[in-house]
């Protein structure tokens, strides 16, 4: 792994000189490692509280905080010996070989490039706007923490997590401040002669200048890419402007920039690179800038190099409809497509096939996702669940195959635990389990966690339930009055929501298919559980819509008119502007958070997976990770198990809601003994942080990304790029061989003879000029009652010699099985190709 150069003190921009004694702030500032760290937090809020608690940004606060503020922190004793503390923490920490050190092979894996539209680390760095970036963002955290050599690559948006207001009516409001890069916490990358680290995109009749960032994310390097240089035109400057592109085109120039563009940046920065990572299809163009840099080394052809460089490329798709692709019509991508393409050395055709499910139908858009499967080595799902709806939408690039074959795997999403805990449940696991749990293998952890007494779990209930609530006024207060509320509204904000009441948190990107309002589908019965004055119940709730979608916009205003009724204020709030620093105070004070999607529409879903390390416990349909999660000891699921989203399945699935609701969640929380411990609800709380925690972090996530994916695919890129890529020619021949040659195959009849204790098959194969050793000839039957199919290799037992290059293959079945339930089909074989990922030939005999 390269040692990440970060020079502070040669910054282009204005750092002010800071008092002897305070020298290394800059660097724990420019270190995002704080996002997770809760031991620095007293600092900066001590600095600036108000600049702390308005930005998050200590880069920003050393920035702008006023000297003589400085100047007293320097002559404080304490502070100075914190601040040592703290260095020595990091430098340690910076020092330590981690998981990845100590368990993988020296050598096994050099870099990893890990792409992403999106990385959100924290409202410091606004260029995120939903679960795709902070699971980017929480991928980067992680492979810090096990050493794992990572290198993120994203784009710097002037105008990126876009603020939403309110206005009277409920209605959605975003403004777009400008990001300034001279406040966040990165730096400008260097070139190796000590400039600004610059890369040249070719776009039709012009070259486009992308600047290139650093941020560290601990161990991690991030880049992020910009174009807004003075040298290009104030057109393409605006390339990466908005996170929310105003058109198409804009889009599709953000992802020629992110692809092309961040492979080039990585490679003028001296990385070894291995396995290429995009998460998501949005990076695409990465895989043919890959291609195109080993074809110039080794002298190699485009498909060559394809079949070179492909073994060591990994997508990730997060897709659970296929409209959700990104597609491009033809007339817009050809100019684009064309430069790309004579790059490349192959026809405008050829390319642009490459994006389409059949190749040749030029009237067909260009699909990213296809694009992304086309050149990988291995592709996967972020559920269970989402594994088979994936293989359902990737079905049409392989015709001819059953889904189940459809090659798409699937790793679980995890989140990066230290980032989503309180301050109060990191000082439990601490104690419970040492500082460095998340660190390496997880798994012990859930013996240690199942033994904390029931008093200290409830405490800690109580203390994280308070706190969000003190949280929750402050900033209710605030919104209060940048809206002009009256005096006394602003004073009754003041004492909203109750310490001791039952607390469920609603908040997410609001759009009609997490259907955020199913918890009023009944709202008198809702409105009896909030009022409630034995075992009250009251209800916190935030989240966005997308700048463009006008439903989700009606959504957020049905639930802020629900949450402004004057008799429910003291029992139910909306916030407005969520972003991660009020998700990670939600997330850690309630007590049940509620998940409503359509199943399946849910890929993996995060949001419940940050209430777990808390002692908060999740009431979800059965959609995403919690398809996979859910027992009945751990929280709540409801809603049908089916696989078609449809809208009248919603009544059925609210009424399930409010029934799990009063028959269950209230009674059991307030269901205490002479202690006032619910001990059954402490008891599910054991369960799930004991159970889930430790399954559902980035920790485990991030490992088996190293043991399925990257290692294997490591490997395999070796193999095929060794000696100028000789492994990748033959590969490219052997397959146009089977090009040729594959209908050239045929069956003949299939014979069925009973034996003493089973049944033997036998069917005649014609050849043509296929050597056998090219092909695997078996026996194929769909599984029973949701089984996995069953495949029986044939056996070549003899040559018919009164035919040209035909064979007889034969395999034998216990009594138990019904020969009628089998076909037999070919398939290709070479034992370095992944089928029928790299190729789609197959022969069914019916």
């Amino acid at each position: 792994m390269n040692t990440y150069n970060y020079s502070i003190t040669s910054s282009y921009f204005f750092q002010r000189p800071l008092p002897p004694g305070l020298e290394g702030l800059y660097e724990l500032a420019l270190d995002l490692r704080w996002t997770w760290s809760h031991t620095s937090d007293r600092l900066w809020q001590r600095l600036d509280p108000e600049a702390w608690e308005r930005t998050g940004n200590p880069y920003f606060i050393l920035q702008s905080v006023a000297q003589a503020r400085l100047e007293e922190a320097a002559s404080d004793e304490t502070v100075k010996t914190e601040l040592q503390t703290w260095l020595r923490d990091r430098q340690a920490y910076l020092e330590d070989p981690g998981w990845f050190g100590q368990t993988v092979k020296e050598d096994a894996l050099h870099d990893i490039a890990y792409f992403s539209m999106e990385f959100g680390l924290r409202e410091a760095l606004p260029i995120y706007s939903g679960g795709l970036g902070i699971l980017a963002g929480d991928h980067l955290k992680a492979a810090s923490d096990l050493g794992v050599p990572l290198i993120g690559v994203g784009l710097l948006y002037q105008q990126g997590y876009f603020r939403q207001r309110l206005n009277a009516e409920g209605w959605q409001v975003e403004a777009f401040p400008y990001n300034d890069p001279i406040t966040l916490p990165l730096l400008p990358a260097r070139d190796p002669q000590g400039g600004w680290l610059r890369v040249k995109l070719e776009f039709p009749g012009r070259t486009v200048l992308v600047r290139v960032w650093q941020a560290r994310v601990g161990k991690v390097a991030l880049y992020l890419l910009d174009t807004n240089d003075p040298l290009n035109s104030p057109h393409d400057r605006s390339i990466t402007a908005n996170l929310y592109p105003h058109s198409k085109e804009q889009r599709l120039m953000q992802e020629l920039v992110l692809g092309i563009g961040g492979w080039r940046a990585l490679e003028a920065s001296g990385y070894r690179l291995e396995v290429c990572h995009i998460n998501e299809g949005h990076a695409a163009f990465a895989l043919l800038a890959r291609a195109a840099s080993f074809m110039a080394k080794a002298k190699v052809s485009f498909p060559e190099a394809m079949w070179a460089t492909r073994a060591g490329n990994l997508f990730t798709t997060h897709t659970p409809v296929d409209a959700a692709f990104d597609r491009y019509d033809a007339s817009l991508l050809r100019p684009f497509a064309q430069v790309l393409a004579e790059h490349l050395d192959i026809s405008l055709d050829h390319l642009l096939g490459l994006g389409r499910r059949n190749p040749r139908d030029p009237d067909e858009p260009f699909n990213m996702a296809y694009l992304a499967m086309r050149g990988s080595g291995w592709v996967n799902a972020v559920s269970r669940l989402h594994g088979q709806v994936s293989r359902h939408i990737f079905l049409p690039l392989y015709p001819r195959w059953p889904k189940s074959e459809i090659p798409v795997s699937h790793i679980t999403n995890g989140v990066h635990v230290p980032t989503w805990d309180s301050a109060e449940a990191d000082a439990l696991w601490t104690c419970h389990c040492g500082k460095k749990r998340w660190s390496g293998q997880v798994e012990q952890l859930c013996d240690l966690i199942a033994q904390v007494p029931d008093e200290e779990l409830w405490k800690l209930r109580i203390d994280q339930r308070l706190a969000l609530i003190h949280f929750v006024r402050r900033r209710l207060v605030r919104q209060l009055q940048e809206h002009g509320a009256s005096a006394d509204l602003i004073r009754s904000a003041q004492h909203a929501l109750d310490p001791n009441a039952l607390t469920l948190g609603f908040a997410r990107r609001f759009t009609a298919y997490k259907r955020p309002t199913l918890l009023l589908a009944y709202p008198d019965r809702l409105i009896r559980m909030l009022m409630d004055r034995q075992r009250p119940v009251q209800l916190l709730m935030a989240g966005k819509a997308h700048p463009h979608d006008e439903e989700g916009k009606r959504l957020v205003q049905t639930l802020a008119r629900f949450a402004a009724r004057e008799d429910l204020r003291d029992r139910v709030v909306f916030l407005e502007d969520y972003e991660m620093n009020l998700a990670q105070q939600m997330l850690s004070g309630v007590d049940v958070w509620l998940n409503t999607p359509r199943r399946p529409l849910e890929a993996s879903g995060t949001s419940g997976m940050k209430v777990l390390v808390n002692g908060g416990l999740n009431c979800s349909t059965l959609d995403g990770w919690w398809d996979e999660a859910y027992t009945p000891d751990v929280g709540w699921a409801f809603g049908r198990r089916t696989l078609e989203p449809h809208p009248e399945y919603d009544p059925w699935d609210a009424e399930e809601l409010y029934d799990h609701l009063e028959r269950s969640i209230i009674p059991e929380f307030y269901d205490r003994d002479a202690n006032g411990i619910p001990r059954q609800w402490v008891a599910r709380m054991r369960a799930s942080m004991a159970t889930l925690t430790p399954r559902y972090s980035s920790n485990r996530m991030v490992r088996q990304y190293v043991e399925q994916a990257y290692l294997p695919c490591a490997a395999a890129f070796r193999k095929r790029t060794a000696q100028e890529g000789s492994l990748a020619k033959a590969l490219h021949h052997w397959h146009e061989f089977l090009r040729e040659h594959w209908q050239e195959l045929r069956f003949g009849q299939l014979k069925v003879e009973r034996l003493e204790q089973g049944w033997a098959l036998e069917v005649d194969v014609y050849h043509g000029e296929i050597d056998p050793s090219m092909i695997t000839v078996e026996l194929y039957a769909d599984g029973l009652d949701g089984e996995e199919p069953v495949r029986r290799p044939m056996k070549q037992v003899r040559t018919l010699p009164g035919l040209f290059k035909t064979n007889v293959y034969r395999v034998e079945l216990p009594e138990t099985e019904s020969p009628d339930r089998y076909t037999p089909r070919i398939l290709p074989s070479h034992p370095q190709v992944s089928i029928p990922l790299e190729t789609q030939f197959i022969l069914w005999q019916r």
